[in-house]
C-alpha cells in the first residue's frame, strides 16, 4: 500500500517526508533527524536494533526515538486502501511521551540454584550451567531414562533428600523447607554403591534413597556400610529449611502450580533429558540471573477505600480471588488486604476487578492510558476515520498473534489481515484495563471494544473480563446503544483470528457520540462517572429509571431493607467503605447515597438482622447521587427524662429478648427504658440495692 504523507501530515498537523529505505541507503536521513533535539518516530519495528546502533554512532545525537508498527497491522492487509486514518492515529499515538516512572522492586541474586527431580537429570542440566551457578540438587530418585545414563559417580554437586518439600519465595528470597528422613547421610556416602548392590528388594537406588514401602528390614546396606556409617535406621526425621535464589523444578509434580509463578522459579518437564522442549532458552535465562534487578512496582493501594474487610467481616475478596500469583493476602489484624510486590507479575487483574479502586495501576497510569485512548480514536476520526474499533492486546503474545495475521495476509494464506477500522492499542498485560476505560473509550469515539487474549492469560482473567464485559454491555444497551459493543477474542489460530476480527469490523453497532472532553483520571469510580454522565446525557432513546445489571461483577446498584426486621443499630453505616451509608445526627435514619454504592456486600454481612440485600442496577434519574432514607423510626423516649437515646423498635426488641431474663425484672427492667444518665442516678437512688459498703 502506498502510504500518502500529504494526508498524514494533515491529520498529524505535521509536514511529512517519505522514506522507503530508511535502515539502508537513506540512513543519512535519520541520523540528521536524530541531532535535531526533537522527538523522531520510525514507522517500523522490524530495525529497531539497527537504528539503535546508528544511533549510538552519530555524533551530537541528542532525540527521543519510538518506533510504532504500521506494517503488520495496517499496509499487510487486504484493507490497506483504506487503513490511512488507522496509520494517522497509530503515529499520533506514537508521539506520546513515555509513562512516568514509578518506584521499583529490586530482587537480588547470587545464583545459589536449587535443582529439584530425579539425579541423573538434574546432573545433565547442572553441567550446563555450574559454571556460572552455584547448584545444589534435591534429589527425587533416578529417572534412569535412555537419555539420562546412570547419576555421575563423581560428587559433583550437593545433594539433598527428603520428604515434604515445600517452597515459597521468589528471585533471591526462595525458602525450602523439607524433612530429613532418607536413612543415608548423603554427607558421608562416597557412592561406592555397595548398599545398592547388597540390597535384597532393590529399595535402594542411585539416588542412594530408601524406597521405605521396599524396605523389609534385612539391615544388610547397615551392615556393608560400616566403613563409612552412612546408613542409620534409628536416625529421627528432621526439618531442614535453605535459602536459595533460583529454582529449576524437574518434578513430575511441579511444588508450585500457579498460572503466574514467581520470578525465579522455572518448572521443566525433564523426561526426555537434554531434548526436552523449553530446555535451552529455560537454561539461557538462568544464567542470567545473576545480579539485581529491577520491575516497576505495578500497583497504587489506598487502604481507605479497600471494600474488603470491616469489623472482622470480609466483604470484597474480588481482588485475591482473580491473583493468579497468589500475590494477595488478608491480613485480618489491620483489616486490609496485603499484596506482596516482590510476587506481582503486574497483570493488573486485581486493578480491574476492584469495585472501589482501591487498588489502581500505576505503571502507566490510567490518566496515561486515557490520554492514549483519546489521542488515537481523535487522530483517527480527524483523518476520516468511521466506526473505530480498539483492539487491546498484550505487548507480548498478543503482539506476535497480530504480526502472525499480518505477514499471513501479505502472504496471501487465506487470511485478510487486521481490518483498517481495528485500532491495535498494546498493553503491559490485558486485565490491567477494564470497565472505566472501555466505556471511556466509547465515550471518546469508538464503536467497539477488543480485548484480544493468548494463552498468556490465566483463565481467571478470562472470567473476569467476561464478567465485566456482561456488566458493560448491559449499561450500553440499557440506555439505548443497540448492538455489542465489547468482545472477548481468544487468539488460537491466525484463521481463527483474522474471522473473529472482520466479523467485528462488519458489524455497526450504534456508536456513542464521540464529543467526550473530560480526562480519564486514576479514581476509578471518578472516571467511572464521567464516562456514564457521557453515555447518559447523549443516550439515542428514552431512558428508563434504572438498568437492572448481571447479579455478579457489577459494581453499581442499590439496596433492599427489611424495614421489618431492621433495627436501625447503623452497623452497616460503619462498614460501608464507600460512605454509600450514612445516618442522621437529628434522628434515627438510615440514609442511602447510590452512586456511591460499590456493590461489596459488606453491609449486607454486617446486619445482625440480615436485613440487607443487594440490588444490582444503575439508577438513571437524579436521585442516584442524592442521599435517601432507606429507614426510619420514631426515637424511643427515657421513661424518666424524656430524652431519645435509642429508636423504638431496637429498645422494644431488646425487651421482648430479655423479658424472661431473671436478672431484668422489676426496677433492673426500667432501667433498660432509661438513657445512659438516669439508668446511672436510678442504680445509686434505690432504696432496696445492696452496695458494697453494707457487706459486713
Amino acid at each position: 500500500m502506498p502510504l500518502q504523507p500529504q494526508a498524514l501530515g494533515a491529520a498529524l498537523d505535521q509536514t511529512l517526508t517519505l522514506h522507503s529505505a530508511l535502515c539502508r541507503r537513506e540512513a543519512g536521513a535519520f541520523q540528521k533527524a536524530i541531532q535535531s533535539g526533537q522527538d523522531v518516530v520510525v514507522a517500523c519495528t522490524q530495525e529497531k536494533r539497527l537504528f539503535a546502533e546508528v544511533a549510538g554512532q552519530t555524533e551530537r545525537a541528542s532525540s527521543v526515538v519510538r518506533f510504532v508498527n504500521i506494517r503488520e497491522t495496517g499496509g499487510w492487509s487486504r484493507d490497506a486502501g483504506e487503513a490511512m486514518p488507522k496509520i494517522a492515529a497509530l503515529l499520533a499515538a506514537a508521539h506520546l511521551p513515555d509513562a512516568e516512572p514509578v518506584s521499583t522492586v529490586t530482587y537480588k541474586s547470587t545464583g545459589r540454584l536449587l535443582i529439584v527431580g530425579p539425579l541423573d537429570q538434574a546432573e545433565q542440566i547442572a553441567a550446563l550451567v555450574a559454571d556460572a551457578l552455584e547448584v545444589t540438587i534435591f534429589a527425587q530418585g533416578v529417572a534412569m531414562a535412555p537419555q539420562s545414563g546412570f547419576p555421575l559417580q563423581e560428587r559433583q554437586y550437593p545433594v539433598i533428600s527428603g520428604d515434604e518439600l515445600k517452597l515459597k519465595g521468589w528471585l533471591g528470597a526462595f525458602e525450602a523447607r523439607w524433612l530429613k528422613s532418607n536413612p543415608i547421610d548423603l554427607d558421608l556416602c562416597t557412592r561406592c554403591n555397595a548398599c545398592v548392590a547388597v540390597c535384597p528388594e532393590g529399595a535402594i537406588d542411585l539416588s542412594y534413597q530408601i524406597d521405605s514401602d521396599k524396605c523389609t528390614s534385612h539391615r544388610d546396606c547397615v551392615a556393608v556400610c560400616k566403613v563409612a556409617g552412612a546408613i542409620d535406621f534409628s536416625r529421627a526425621p528432621q526439618q531442614v529449611t535453605e535459602a536459595f535464589d533460583l529454582v529449576l523444578d524437574l518434578g513430575s509434580q511441579p511444588l508450585i502450580t500457579l498460572h503466574a509463578p514467581p520470578q525465579g522459579y522455572f518448572a521443566l518437564d525433564a523426561s526426555l533429558g537434554l531434548a526436552s522442549p523449553g530446555l535451552l532458552p529455560t537454561v539461557v535465562k538462568l544464567r542470567d540471573m545473576v545480579g539485581e534487578f529491577e520491575k516497576p512496582k505495578f500497583f497504587n493501594y489506598k487502604q481507605k477505600l479497600c471494600a474488603h474487610s470491616r469489623n472482622e467481616t470480609v466483604g470484597c475478596s474480588a481482588c485475591m480471588d482473580i491473583c493468579s500469583a497468589s500475590a494477595i493476602s488478608s491480613e485480618k489484624s489491620r483489616q486490609q488486604i496485603v499484596v506482596n510486590p516482590n510476587l506481582c507479575v503486574g497483570c493488573g487483574a486485581c486493578t480491574t476487578a476492584c469495585p472501589t479502586g482501591a487498588l489502581t495501576y500505576a505503571y502507566p497510569r490510567a490518566s496515561e492510558q486515557g490520554v492514549r485512548l483519546k489521542t488515537l480514536l481523535s487522530t483517527y476520526t480527524k483523518a476520516g476515520g468511521t466506526h473505530a474499533v480498539v483492539l487491546l492486546h498484550s505487548q507480548a503474545s498478543g503482539v506476535q498473534a497480530l504480526e502472525a495475521l499480518g505477514r499471513a495476509a501479505r502472504l496471501q494464506k487465506g487470511v485478510r489481515g487486521v481490518p483498517a477500522n481495528v485500532i491495535p492499542l498494546g498493553l503491559w498485560h490485558t486485565a490491567s484495563v477494564g470497565l472505566d476505560l472501555w466505556l471511556s473509550a466509547l465515550a471518546f469515539g469508538a464503536a467497539q471494544v477488543v480485548v484480544l487474549t493468548t494463552d498468556e492469560e490465566a483463565p481467571a482473567y478470562r472470567d473476569g473480563l467476561a464478567e465485566q464485559m456482561r456488566v458493560a454491555q448491559a449499561v450500553l444497551n440499557g440506555l439505548g446503544y443497540a448492538g455489542v459493543h465489547f468482545h472477548l477474542v481468544h487468539s488460537a489460530a491466525v484463521t481463527d483470528l483474522d474471522a473473529s476480527l472482520q466479523a467485528v469490523a462488519r458489524a455497526r453497532p450504534i456508536v456513542p457520540p464521540g464529543a467526550a472532553r473530560f480526562a480519564v483520571v486514576q479514581e476509578k469510580r471518578g472516571t467511572l462517572d464521567m464516562a456514564l454522565d457521557h453515555l447518559i446525557t447523549h443516550a439515542p432513546a428514552v431512558l428508563p429509571e434504572a438498568i437492572e445489571l448481571p447479579a455478579t461483577g457489577s459494581p453499581f446498584g442499590s439496596l433492599l431493607v427489611n424495614t421489618d426486621t431492621c433495627t436501625l443499630c447503623l452497623s452497616c453505616v460503619s462498614a460501608c467503605p464507600a460512605s454509600a451509608l450514612q445516618d442522621n445526627p437529628e434522628r434515627p435514619q438510615l440514609k442511602f447515597i447510590e452512586k456511591n454504592c460499590v456493590q461489596c456486600g459488606l453491609c449486607a454481612s454486617t446486619c445482625p438482622e440480615d436485613a440487607i440485600t443487594l440490588q444490582p442496577r444503575l439508577l438513571l434519574t437524579p436521585q442516584r447521587k442524592d442521599a435517601r432514607i432507606l429507614n426510619e423510626s420514631q426515637p424511643y423516649r427515657c421513661m424518666r427524662c424524656s430524652k431519645p437515646f435509642g429508636t423504638l423498635k431496637a429498645i422494644e426488641s431488646m425487651l421482648g429478648k430479655l423479658a424472661g431474663h431473671a436478672m431484668f425484672q422489676g426496677d433492673a427492667a426500667d432501667r433498660l427504658k432509661m438513657c445512659g444518665d438516669c439508668r446511672v442516678v436510678d442504680i445509686y437512688s434505690a432504696q432496696n440495692e445492696i452496695r458494697i459498703t453494707d457487706i459486713p
